[in-house]
């Protein structure tokens, strides 16, 4: 009787144990589902930022997760309705500088180049370089594709020293139609062989270096991208299109002004390469600009070749900068003086060079220390004696980021230009910011 005393204990225990067992290996079931799913969160979060998996990536999965489900509730309170009923979102910068110029500053805020005659130093406060942006999102194209947009307008237009003069004008604006590996873009841009630029919050109306390398006008264009990956961590990108050049920005005598067509179709191309990921990574891309100025019954050409470039060797410093050379440059928003019209139907290009290289340190999550400099040579033989033979500027700032959206920055600068007949002209620029980024 005992042997089957414990036989039946057994086999009551065994069936009061069952539904216990199971419950056990459903919830592990459960654990390495959701274990799975986490690790595939952060393989696609690692794909994203491109960098190898590090010992934080699943506390930063969680609070991009918090992030979101904010953003998400916020949006949902404030969203922009359209009356196409297609996402639109409003962005920007808030900024507000207050600056001191020396005495050869002419009536700039940003001078570009020091004047051959002194004047009154000046100092001053202003809001005209706020930055208002809209982004937004179109329908589905055939084959995958879609379709989005930017237009960023400020109010660095009016008069300089009028704070109640001031117009709101059209900076940069694009509408793209992307498809996995080409964007089809229509807008107005810098030149599509010079897109990269220094950091700075003082110059913003105009782009940072203008005149002395950096090579900026935001003008309309058409391009064509093609983009080909080798790999996860290498690839090519293809640019190539028409750009309208800007013909007013050179220097015409007053009897030659109406001969001088205002606008003229710019073919401009630029080959990147890439390799590497967000922490470390090499660019570096050629380019070219061809067009032709029509003035004084004659044509004068311009053409120009690029090269631009970005080295990261480490995560918390970047090297940009860019470099060109050619003739009749100033259409693209260098110093003006691209051609010299010498009598009727006789008109020389100037030959130039320059280029301009920033260095950028990340110090901490919230300091950032960016030194840039650059310069433009014009060749001293093909101008008249009133024009600028070299145009160099230097400049160094710090950003420090006071909340995730307001950034403090104080800047520092010097214009350093070069008359052939004046000589050398100097000129400080000092610069305080406060950004307020929406």
């Amino acid at each position: 009787r005992i042997p089957m005393l414990l036989a039946a204990f057994l086999v009551r225990a065994s069936a009061q144990q069952q539904p216990d067992l199971a419950a056990v290996l459903k919830r592990l079931e459960q654990v390495e589902h959701d274990n799975q799913s986490l690790r595939e969160e952060l393989r696609q979060l690692r794909q994203d930022l491109g960098r190898p998996p590090t010992a934080n990536d699943a506390p930063a999965l969680a609070e991009r997760v918090e992030v979101q489900e904010h953003r998400t509730e916020e949006q949902a309170q404030s969203k922009v309705e359209t009356t196409q009923k297609m996402p639109l979102s409003l962005t920007g910068m808030l900024l507000f500088n207050a600056f001191h110029n020396g005495r050869l500053s002419g009536t700039s805020q940003d001078p570009v180049r020091a004047q051959l005659s002194p004047g009154p130093s000046s100092s001053a406060a202003t809001l005209r370089q706020t930055v208002l942006g809209l982004k937004f999102q179109g329908p589905s194209l055939p084959g995958g594709g879609t379709v989005n947009g930017t237009l960023f307008m400020d109010f660095f237009a009016g008069s300089n020293n009028d704070p109640g003069n001031h117009l709101l004008h059209i900076r940069t604006a694009t509408l793209d139609f992307n498809w996995k590996n080409t964007t089809f873009t229509v807008g107005q841009d810098k030149p599509i062989f010079a897109p990269r630029e220094p950091d700075s919050l003082a110059q913003v109306g105009l782009s940072p270096l203008t005149a002395a390398g950096n090579l900026w006008n935001w003008q309309p264009q058409v391009r064509l991208e093609q983009r080909w990956h080798f790999g996860e961590q290498a690839g090519l990108r293809a640019q190539g299109g028409v750009y309208l050049t800007s013909e007013l920005d050179a220097n015409v005598p007053a009897i030659y002004a109406r001969t001088l067509e205002r606008a003229r179709p710019g073919y401009q191309g630029r080959l990147e390469f890439w390799a590497g990921n967000a922490d470390h990574r090499f660019e570096i891309a050629p380019g070219f600009h061809l067009s032709t100025t029509h003035v004084a019954g004659t044509s004068v050409p311009s053409r120009l070749v690029s090269l631009d470039w970005l080295v990261r060797p480490i995560a918390v410093i970047d090297i940009t900068g860019a470099w060109f050379r050619g003739e009749n440059v100033a259409n693209t928003g260098a110093l003006r003086q691209g051609f010299v019209v010498l009598s009727p139907g006789v008109a020389v290009p100037v030959h130039s060079q320059g280029g301009w290289a920033q260095l950028a340190l990340r110090a901490t999550p919230r300091l950032t220390l960016h030194l840039y400099g650059g310069q433009q040579h014009d060749r001293a033989s093909d101008l008249l004696g009133s024009g600028v033979s070299r145009n160099f500027i230097y400049a160094g700032n710090l950003m420090y980021r006071l909340a995730p959206n307001v950034i403090a920055a104080f800047e520092a600068s010097q214009v350093r230009t070069n008359y052939i007949t004046g000589g050398l002209r100097l000129n400080n620029h000092y610069d305080l910011a406060l950004a307020y980024l929406f």
